[in-house]
């Protein structure tokens, strides 16, 4: 019988490998592509398929007629970036339909002329793992922004307690003048606590990434803001117009109890020498966004320097007492619940903070 030659036996082996191949591609779970040195789409594994919107009759057409599907803009150079290194690539890619994959192309090399005869693509899917390090980032934040809010938001009721305090060691009054005193030290001391605790409040959910968000009540948290910074209100004659066509929204409650208080708090504190402050706060429906506004006709910002009001540890006035960090909370806090804040100030008339909550879904 005559043997096979050695033509017709490595024929067979190339069937082998080949069917081997079409094997692999065919149950993989990966989205995989192998393209030529032509730029020619060979093979697709079904995830790719399913992934990328492929048929089969996307097979042998050039890349430039697929890779919209890719949705990655940069495939054809990053493809060409490989052949010609013979080099692997690996990246991390978001597509345009906001997915993300950890991308690795890797040169089809011919092992006899040391060339890449084209390249097998793998898109392995990291969504979820970037979701999680999105989340993360936005713990520590919520973190950072908390120890701020404590070291800056309990200034106010231990001020009230000072004064208090302070009250208390001189007074020659009767008892029940004492025993007011003493109530008020004591409610003081309540909204210190309330204050410590919202603030430092991290929970369960915080750790699953999703917002802990409630029906918070515009009127009641500037009442709480009113009543925490009672004794610099008294101390100034300041007056409010309040107009709330919007009374309430959805969100953290600690976050819109710090907002509040520090825009209330800085329009006090910047108060113009030659008048009471008056402040005007008012919610209202704008597009997609609910809008609480705080004016006031205090000192005011030169138009130069209205940028810098929000970033950390800034201070324009050190005559005022402060440590630059409440607009910088305010506007992190805002941001992290898909809002935007927004300044305008006239030098020695007054400054309107505008924020723009994110309205109901």
């Amino acid at each position: 019988m005559e043997q096979p030659s050695k033509k017709t036996a490595e024929h067979r082996k190339l069937i082998e490998l080949n069917d081997e191949l079409e094997n692999y591609f065919s149950n993989t779970i990966i989205p995989q592509l192998f393209v030529d040195a032509d730029m020619i789409l060979r093979k697709f594994t079904p995830p790719a398929m399913r992934h990328f919107r492929l048929s089969k009759a996307d097979i042998g057409r050039h890349m430039d007629e697929v890779s919209s599907n890719i949705r990655f803009p940069t495939i054809i150079e990053n493809i060409e970036e490989v052949i010609e290194s013979n080099k692997d690539l690996e990246k991390e890619i978001q597509t345009t339909d906001k997915k993300w994959y950890q991308m690795n192309i890797l040169p089809y090399i011919i092992r006899k002329e040391n060339r890449a005869n084209g390249v097998i693509i793998t898109f392995i899917d990291i969504n979820d793992r970037i979701e999680i390090l999105k989340g993360y980032e936005k713990l520590n934040k919520s973190y950072e922004s908390i120890i701020f809010s404590l070291s800056h938001d309990i200034k106010g009721p231990l001020s009230n307690i000072e004064g208090l305090i302070h009250l208390l060691k001189e007074i020659r009054g009767e008892e029940a003048d004492t025993k007011e005193i003493i109530d008020m030290l004591s409610k003081s001391v309540g909204n210190l606590r309330k204050t410590v605790v919202e603030l430092a409040d991290i929970r369960e959910s915080d750790t699953n990434f999703a917002k802990e968000a409630e029906r918070v009540n515009f009127e009641n948290l500037i009442e709480d803001a009113q009543l925490a910074l009672k004794d610099k209100i008294h101390e100034t004659g300041a007056r409010f117009d309040m107009q709330i066509n919007e009374s309430e929204i959805n969100l953290s409650r600690k976050n819109a109890r710090s907002i509040i208080y520090n825009l209330m708090s800085n329009a006090l504190k910047f108060k113009a020498p030659d008048r009471a402050p008056e402040i005007r706060i008012k919610t209202e429906k704008l597009n997609d966004y609910v809008l609480l506004s705080f004016s006031d006709n205090g000192l005011g910002i030169a138009e130069d320097k209205t940028d810098a009001v929000f970033e950390r540890y800034v201070r324009l006035n050190n005559d005022v007492e402060g440590t630059g960090l409440g607009l910088f909370i305010v506007k992190r806090m805002v941001e992290d619940a898909d809002g935007k804040i927004e300044v305008e100030s006239s030098l020695g008339k007054g400054t309107t903070f505008r924020v723009f909550f994110k309205g109901d879904e």
